[in-house]
């Protein structure tokens, strides 16, 4: 016997809708944030603040026609229709034109069923094939009373849906959040150690010795956070040196610390493609990544296989594009991958935690030495060849030991999310179809909540 279903317009299913002005707002230097459309993703839960603006107090109360609430979603109209979020509490951010907040009316809907149905692949396709517009795809706020669904009449079993779709996303989203701040954690700590020396500079100032001129900035600044600087366990600060001598390539390092190239801490591996014949999607071979690189921040996922493997990736290297215009995209290595052309793998000699924030943090530099007008590509002289700052090799391994476990971590988090993503997205078609059969799979909902 199938669940009985009531039909409803989208529009019919909302109790509130903010709709801001369709033109640009007023911004500001700081403030709250506001987001964009290009910050609502079907991926995240939340929206992602990347290359948000600013409102100031006076525009956020007088400007705007309203403001979502927590537990509102926020779903795009212009650009990316269809991509919804789901809005914090409390409300970190304001919307502008382009999105709308929206809120379920509760007597018809749950929200967090509505949410999951939203964010279903019948749904997106449903939009997708609603949009107008030829350049910039448009789903208008007065089609909602064109897009209709067939809503569960057991509000129980609404609910139930709705949380377990919620729960993995709330543990998706978790992963993601530990992982940005693992991120934080070590880019600080390489650029503490190895950019800005502040240990060094502690050590100096512990002993009296001079401070070189262009450091007395970041000494001084040492100097006023008083008891509030925090020193690293003493077994780590007495293996950073206590003074600095000039270097006529770099200018002041620490002392015993050397000026080396990229290749002597790391090996470049560059890419080769395998023959077209040897390609396939089958599985049978080695797993092949070419240029770009598409998936990130692990490859998690596999697509292509070749017969006839040529250069290779290990676990944990560093895989690079180096040709087009994705060149200096990179993302972890999970296993042994062919490397097409395109790419490169940078594989650490003594610490693949030193040389992948080493990359990183030269990146821009390196991505002005590329070469090529039309196509922009590093060589393999290029990223071997160019200049780094080494430190001991004790503090190689004291930094790989630290931010090894970091990377680990992040790894085993991006491989857990994407398993999560995957139940996920395989249980939503069997949960919103009402039939008690695929409650069977909910001890599979467990995972989110471990």
């Amino acid at each position: 016997m199938g669940v009985e279903t009531e039909t409803y317009s989208f529009a019919d299913l909302l109790s509130n809708i903010v709709d801001n002005r369709g033109k640009t707002c007023p911004v500001a230097e700081e403030g709250l944030p506001l987001i964009a459309t290009n910050c609502v993703k079907n991926e995240t839960l939340y929206p992602a603040f990347e290359k948000v603006r600013y409102v100031d107090e006076d525009t956020f109360a007088n400007w705007f026609r309203g403001h979502p609430e927590p537990g509102d979603m926020i779903f795009v109209t212009k650009g990316s229709p269809g991509n919804v979020c789901w809005t914090p509490e409390p409300v970190n951010f304001c919307i502008a034109q382009d999105m709308v907040a929206i809120r379920s009316d509760s007597e018809i809907v749950d929200s967090k069923y509505l949410f999951a149905l939203l964010r279903s692949p019948a749904t997106q396709a449903r939009i997708l094939n609603m949009h107008v517009g030829t350049l910039i795809p448009h789903f208008k706020k007065g089609d909602f009373k064109n897009l209709y669904f067939d809503i569960l009449a057991d509000m129980g079993l609404q609910k139930e849906i709705g949380e377990i779709y919620f729960s993995f996303c709330e543990k998706i989203e978790l992963n993601r959040q530990m992982n940005a701040t693992l991120e934080s954690m070590a880019q600080a700590m390489f650029k503490s150690w190895f950019v800005d020396f502040d240990p060094v500079i502690d050590n100096a100032l512990a002993v009296g010795n001079p401070i070189p001129e262009p450091l007395h900035t970041r000494a001084e600044a040492r100097k006023a956070l008083g008891d509030k600087r925090k020193p690293l366990p003493e077994t780590i600060q007495q293996r950073f040196p206590n003074c600095f001598v000039f270097n006529e390539e770099m200018g002041w390092l620490p002392e015993g610390w050397v000026i080396s190239k990229f290749q002597e801490i790391a090996e470049v591996v560059m890419g080769q493609s395998p023959k077209g014949d040897t390609y396939n999607t089958e599985g049978e071979g080695m797993p092949l990544v070419n240029g770009p690189v598409e998936f990130g921040p692990y490859f998690t996922q596999r697509t292509k296989w070749t017969t006839a493997p040529t250069k290779l990736s290990e676990d944990q290297d560093l895989v690079v594009c180096v040709r087009g215009s994705t060149t200096g995209r990179f993302v972890k290595s999970d296993g042994v991958y062919c490397l097409g052309r395109g790419v490169c793998s940078i594989r650490g000699k003594r610490s693949q935690a030193f040389v992948d924030y080493t990359f990183k943090y030269h990146k821009d530099a390196l991505l002005g030495m590329t070469t090529g007008s039309t196509f922009p590509n590093w060589s393999g002289p290029t990223l071997k060849g160019f200049s780094i700052i080494k430190p001991s090799d004790v503090l190689l391994d004291v930094f790989e030991e630290l931010v090894g476990s970091l990377i680990n971590k992040m790894c085993s988090n991006t491989v857990e999310t994407e398993n999560l993503c995957e139940i996920r997205d395989t249980l939503l078609p069997k949960l919103l179809s009402g039939n008690s059969e695929s409650w069977k799979l909910n001890n599979r909902s467990q995972l989110a909540n471990e």
